[in-house]
């Protein structure tokens, strides 16, 4: 515990005490060094200074504007407009070129990516994430698995209308609710669950008997219409392929039963409005450049 003395000089050193003790050690009065205290002077002139040259200041309505009327949003206009005119001339080519003239030019074909880029992460990667790996029920974009297909003209396509979005353009297809609905009995939902999974050679959960020949059955019946009797999807309706080991919502047995018994609806958002067409073009460019463009 700290206890107050009286000042003394500490014998050992010779420099004075403060008068302070805590637990029989008595702390020195050592003043601070002269650098550190130049320092501390340097850095109080420094605000001083920077109060009276800059907007520093609030104000009832306002802030001080500062001697050198400096102020930060006109120096980002400025910087805004110099951007502008260094991609002036790029711009222009990218707006007026069509999507294959964009992946044949080299020098458009970088700026439409680095346009894209940017478009991805401020509008795309809160879903799909910054690196496009998607998660459970948003897609990933690496992948060459694509629901409404992968081409430029098809990646144009959904992110200009949507998914199930309110554009009269958009993608719409549907998973029914086998379950929810009355489509199908339980029994009906798990054999034809088991039999989705052994299309890509999913392992049979421990414990596990899969009655694949009635999930067969079940599937011809229900499923074929859309996914095909292969099982390798429609990009027509957005039916995936069940083939691929790809899954949206994942593999495991759980998951593809909730799935046939409540159905799947995702939605994307149309860009339509929201971005601008050559925003949109670099956009398609650059989703289309990540490795599972078709």
């Amino acid at each position: 515990m700290a206890e107050h003395h009286k000042n003394e000089v500490d014998a050992v050193t010779g420099v004075s005490t403060t008068g302070h003790e805590w637990d029989g050690i008595r702390e020195l009065n050592n003043p601070l060094p002269r650098w550190w205290l130049w320092t501390f002077y340097a850095t109080i002139v420094w605000a001083f200074l920077y109060w009276i040259a800059y907007p520093a200041w609030p104000l009832v309505s306002g802030y001080t504007s500062g001697v050198l009327g400096w102020k930060s949003r006109e120096a980002v206009q400025v910087q805004l407009a110099d951007l502008r005119v260094q991609r002036g001339a790029f711009a222009e080519k990218l707006e007026a070129a069509s999507l294959e003239q964009i992946e044949a030019s080299p020098e458009l074909l970088a700026f439409a990516r680095a346009q894209g880029r940017a478009a991805f992460g401020d509008n795309c990667a809160p879903c799909h994430g910054s690196g496009a790996a998607g998660s459970k029920g948003y897609p990933n974009l690496n992948d060459d698995d694509w629901m409404w297909g992968g081409s430029l003209e098809q990646i144009q396509q959904t992110i200009l209308h949507g998914i199930r979005s309110t554009d009269a353009d958009a993608h719409v297809g549907d998973m029914p609710a086998f379950g929810r609905d009355g489509l199908l009995q339980r029994p009906e939902i798990v054999a034809v669950a088991d039999y989705v999974r052994s299309l890509s050679d999913l392992p049979v959960p421990k414990g596990v008997t899969p009655d694949l020949a009635k999930g067969k059955e079940v599937f011809a019946a229900n499923c074929a219409a859309c996914h095909g009797a292969d099982g390798k999807g429609n990009i027509e309706l957005g039916a995936p392929n069940l083939t691929d080991g790809i899954w949206l919502y994942g593999s495991d047995r759980d998951s593809i039963i909730a799935t046939l018994t409540n159905g799947r609806a995702g939605i994307m958002p149309a860009w339509a409005g929201r971005l601008d067409p050559t925003t949109i073009k670099a956009l398609t460019v650059y989703v289309h450049a990540l490795g599972g463009g078709q």
